[in-house]
């Protein structure tokens, strides 16, 4: 069993930048596949950036060179740098923790979310 708990969201002018951070508790942190997902009002869930246990990292078309996913295994932690926001950026940001890289499956252990709001 793993809980997560998310903490950094907030409200931000576009251009800025947030970081969001993710605690894990339990073990076997680093055997996991890990991602930030998001969900904007009246849209489905989906993947913004997603770490493999080996550091290999796959994002989402619209975050590219934008977002900056990393890990630390030491510290059960995996944190999202969010630079360059955009108002389409607002939503509810998700981490997960998973045991497989099939990204567009629900599944694995979620925080609770974080609301992110990108809003002059």
């Amino acid at each position: 069993q793993v809980q997560l708990v998310e903490s950094g969201g907030g409200l931000v002018q576009p251009g800025g930048s947030l970081r969001l951070s993710c605690a894990a508790s339990g073990s076997g942190f680093s055997i996991y596949a890990l991602g930030w997902y998001r969900q904007a009002p009246g849209k489905k869930r989906e993947l913004v950036v997603g770490i493999t246990k080996v550091g290999s990292t796959i994002y989402g078309d619209s975050v590219k060179g934008r977002l900056t996913i990393s890990r630390d295994n030491s510290k059960n932690m995996v944190c999202l740098q969010m630079d360059s926001l955009k108002p389409e950026d607002t939503a509810v940001y998700y981490c997960n923790v998973r045991w497989t890289t099939s990204w567009a499956v629900e599944l694995g252990y979620w925080g609770q979310g974080t609301q992110v709001t990108i809003s002059s």
